[in-house]
């Protein structure tokens, strides 16, 4: 397939994605609430349009389909009713019963907690409506005690969890205008140090077993975003681009295959290692990724199982293979940072600008 055939692919699958994704408008509610796909109950689920709608118009903003179709104060303030009064975003309806990360239950609120608050966020910045956000919440982190206590409980047997932690952390403080939070970031990044395999690049324990350095990848992901926010070099850089490189090129889930994808492309001029395999990769996974977009225009995260809500173990619950609005933003995600590593100029794609999946910094 050249180039020309490929590019024509993907700006068909983008059109397609577009309009699946303003399908899923929630009825009765501001122009931009999204249920989270064609399965999604509101009435019965409500609490799922918050990521629905995160997710949704997170994907719309990344392609340049958000223009002309809402009014920003109505649906800024139904975002911010999810809010809670110390900053953090909550999925109605879940509750401890129903929830499960770890079996330390702040630990698991605080994981889900985050999570949610990044994305919200992460809406309310491509709407235009996120300054001067309340991160009330994230307080306790800027003394240095707390922060290098919370670093020292974290899990490294479970380094993907661990990296989204991590992450959601980190864009709290690039949030934040007090003074402390560049202290907080230094010593985030001391603590990188300190725990990196060299022989991967990446961080946790475990990884000479094929899931646990599949895992220990998922998490690097979002560990590097901390270095290109803060223009520092990835030690062991190399060693990174040579594991994803033995990944295969054919569809995972929407998780793994950003992850790998967000490596690779962040890795492009940053690192002079593996260019051309780099590139053949990267092309090989956006023919893979077009061809599994669904008929309806949206993409599935995989092709079989159930998928659920992160860590709702009790709640929202829909077949795998379905189009839905996390899985579609993913792998737009996906499919927009190769297109510019490949093709830089080729179309205007709007990264977000927080730290977290979304978030693209090409090499200057």
């Amino acid at each position: 397939m050249t180039d020309v055939v490929l590019q024509r692919r993907v700006a068909d699958a983008v059109a397609g994605a577009e309009r699946w994704l303003w399908s899923m408008q929630a009825p009765g509610l501001p122009a931009g609430v999204l249920r989270i796909s064609g399965n999604h109950d509101p009435e019965a689920w409500p609490g799922m349009l918050l990521p629905g709608t995160y997710n949704g118009l997170m994907a719309l903003a990344l392609i340049g389909g958000l223009g002309g179709h809402l009014s920003v104060p109505p649906l800024a303030s139904w975002l911010l009713d999810s809010r809670l009064p110390d900053g953090r975003f909550r999925v109605a309806g879940m509750t401890d019963a129903a929830v499960f990360k770890k079996p330390d239950r702040e630990e698991t609120w605080r994981y889900i907690d985050f999570h949610v608050t990044n994305y919200s966020l992460g809406a309310l910045e491509v709407l235009g409506a996120a300054d001067r956000p309340n991160l009330e919440f994230m307080r306790p982190f800027l003394d240095p005690t707390s922060l290098l206590t919370w670093l020292a409980m974290r899990d490294l047997r479970d380094p993907w969890q661990e990296g989204n932690n991590i992450v959601n952390l980190g864009s709290f403080l690039l949030l934040s205008d007090d003074g402390r939070a560049r202290d907080a970031l230094d010593m985030l990044m001391d603590w990188h140090d300190r725990h990196q395999e060299p022989a991967t690049g990446f961080w946790g324990v475990g990884q000479s077993s094929d899931i646990g350095a599949l895992h220990a990848m998922a998490g690097a992901t979002h560990n590097y975003h901390l270095y290109y926010a803060l223009d520092r070099p990835i030690p062991y850089h190399a060693a990174a681009v040579d594991y994803c490189l033995t990944q295969p090129t054919a569809v995972s889930s929407a998780c793994i295959d950003v992850d790998l994808v967000d490596i690779l492309a962040h890795a492009r001029g940053r690192v002079a290692h593996r260019e051309a395999d780099t590139d053949a990769w990267l092309r090989a996974k956006l023919r893979a990724i077009v061809a599994f977009q669904n008929a309806d225009g949206g993409f599935a995260d995989e092709a079989q199982g159930t998928r659920r809500q992160d860590g709702w173990v009790g709640g929202y619950a829909e077949p795998q293979g379905i189009s839905n609005t996390f899985a579609t933003w993913f792998r737009l995600i996906a499919v927009a940072m190769i297109c510019h590593t490949l093709w830089p100029g080729w179309r205007d794609w709007r990264f977000r600008r927080m730290i977290g999946i979304g978030y693209f910094r090409p090499a200057a």
